[in-house]
């Protein structure tokens, strides 16, 4: 007992030491951040909730109705009844040949859309030659360097009738170019193909740190996309607005909705500067929401993401276009969240936040497997993934009624509170002049840092609960699964055919659209052009950014 009591009083003691050095520097800095610390949640949940609590949120919002503005019960009046969400499992692992063969299984097993992972090298804008690139060509995704690997990733799906969504951002513009090329190849109506290109810069500048360019002159290739899409592809999505990777970085989900839905004002204020007219681009932005643990704080964060974007869009934009003013989203369970202990465990998490997603009325789904804290999905992994959703939408009821949570005292007291602290966070961002000048500042980047901080500390506090970790631990042992190996030989496999691709193709071609694309650059034109005719020269990833390398520069982190 008195060992106890000694281990308490020094732990008590490291809190007081902690609250003195750290916390209270930093609420005397920004004391506006008081209530961040005060725990987890947006704000303390309360034992109750009762009319009273819903008294005060303003009715004046719109329509209480789904399907009219601000859209909180969602963008379709009749909710799932009329068509279910689409469930887009994530695949891209090894070579094409092995991601293929992945899609057509998944395809196979009921997923109604594509969603392409890329491996790291792709994501920095590197071919699987570069000597950057040894040792993860086609581990955390499928390598693509060239049309001719884009060519096999696609074999045999027409992209005229599957929609597919692709997760590139710094080299977006090129990727978005395969795309154009591979169906124009297959004979594709330009006018049917639909998809998403992630293509949201700002969130890597943000969170996941994986850019080329400076920041401004990145912003100018994500508005390209947006003008040649908006007159040449008009059902494909330009970007998806991705909140995903925010709180993967350790946002809270206030954090998450406001710094996402800022970005998505950004992107659009850029456009409307480079003359696009609100009502023609911005009804083709999308967005993408993390589904995390909080399962009634994840359904109030999309609610509120609906009303603050309807709102924004008419009252910052004067947008009239219903479509302009719906938000749509895809919806991924929180990673983050999985663990590596009691993988079995991350089954029941997916499930639960997937139904978050569900109850909080997201467009698409992709459902984490439970082996993806050890490794890529196994096809085991993948399905159960894929069975989870396809249970949520057959077997509970839960699409047969529109926002079926909506007139709940608790939900609705949580959506308004996502709302107004939403748009806190949005005067802070203005007043740094906008979210480019806010990221240059380090200012999202900073708050991201210190909630994850608050985050790791409650759990190794155990304040935080994460079962199998710090709770109801077990021996390993007992939870071993089988995981996904990655044949070391994928490198060899995409070098042979990055080399034969080089050797077939007209060098002199490949260098004139190269210097074509160069020229556009500095004369600031539109790129997606010049860039088409490098990738039909089957121009590769690496050249085509090292020819921009020499105009907009390399960005470097400053140090906030």
């Amino acid at each position: 007992m008195a060992e106890i009591k000694e281990e308490l009083s020094e732990a008590k003691k490291d809190l007081e030491r902690w609250e003195k050095e750290t916390l209270e520097p930093v609420l005397e800095r920004h004391p506006e951040r008081k209530e961040s610390f005060e725990g987890i949640s947006l704000e303390p949940v309360e034992r109750l909730y009762t009319q009273a609590d819903v008294d005060d949120i303003i009715a004046d919002h719109g329509s209480d109705l789904p399907g009219e503005y601000p859209y909180k019960r969602g963008i379709h009046p009749t909710g799932y009844r009329g068509k279910l969400w689409t469930m887009r499992q994530f695949a891209g692992f090894s070579s094409p040949e092995k991601t293929n063969a992945r899609f057509k299984y998944l395809m196979g097993q009921g997923q109604t859309g594509l969603s392409v992972a890329y491996d790291l090298p792709a994501l920095m804008g590197l071919d699987a030659d570069s000597p950057l690139s040894e040792g993860e060509v086609g581990k955390c995704g499928v390598a693509v360097s060239s049309l001719a690997d884009f060519e096999a990733l696609f074999d045999g799906i027409s992209l005229e009738d599957v929609t597919v969504s692709q997760t590139i951002n710094a080299p977006a513009w090129i990727f978005l170019a395969f795309y154009i090329v591979v169906a124009e190849k297959q004979g594709a109506d330009f006018r049917k193909i639909s998809g998403t290109l992630q293509n949201d810069i700002l969130k890597e500048y943000i969170a996941q740190k994986e850019w080329v360019y400076p920041i401004r002159p990145a912003m100018k290739l994500v508005i390209d996309t947006f003008e040649y899409c908006s007159e040449h592809l008009p059902r494909y999505n330009p970007i998806s607005v991705s909140g995903y990777h925010i709180r993967e970085a350790g946002a809270t989900a206030l954090q998450e909705l406001a710094f996402t839905l800022r970005d998505g004002v950004e992107y659009v204020e850029y456009g409307v500067d480079r003359g696009m007219d609100v009502d023609s681009f911005v009804p083709r932005i999308s967005f993408f929401f993390n589904a995390h643990n909080d399962f009634f704080e994840e359904i109030a964060k999309y609610r509120a993401a609906r009303i603050v974007w309807a709102e924004t869009m008419r009252k910052r934009f004067g947008a009239k276009n219903p479509r302009t003013l719906k938000m749509r989203f895809h919806t991924q369970t929180a990673g983050v969240s999985l663990t590596v202990q009691q993988p079995l465990n991350n089954i029941a998490r997916v499930a639960i936040q997937a139904l978050a997603g569900v109850l909080g009325g997201t467009q698409s789904l992709h459902t984490d497997s439970y082996d993806e804290a050890l490794a890529l999905p196994t096809d085991k992994a993948a399905l159960i993934a894929l069975r989870t959703q396809q249970i949520i939408a057959e077997e509970t009821g839960v699409a047969n009624t529109v926002d079926p949570l909506g007139g709940s005292y608790f939900v609705e007291s949580l959506t308004q509170k996502m709302v107004d602290g939403c748009y806190d966070y949005f005067d802070k961002i203005d007043g740094f002049g906008g979210m480019v000048e806010a990221v240059e500042a380090g200012f999202p980047q900073r708050e991201i840092q210190e909630s994850a901080y608050q985050y790791q500390r409650a759990v190794e506090r155990n304040e935080q609960t994460i079962v199998g970790v710090n709770k109801y631990s077990m021996d390993e042992k007992i939870h071993k699964v089988d995981i996904l190996q990655i044949d070391e030989k994928v490198r060899d496999h995409q070098l042979e055919r990055l080399e034969q691709t080089k050797t077939k193709r007209d060098s002199g071609a490949v260098e004139t659209a190269l210097e074509k694309l160069k020229k556009a650059s500095v004369a600031n034109e539109n790129l997606m052009p010049a860039t088409i005719e490098a990738v039909r020269q089957y121009a590769t990833v690496e050249e085509i950014c090292t020819a921009l390398r020499d105009v907009y520069g390399v960005y470097e982190e400053p140090a906030f």
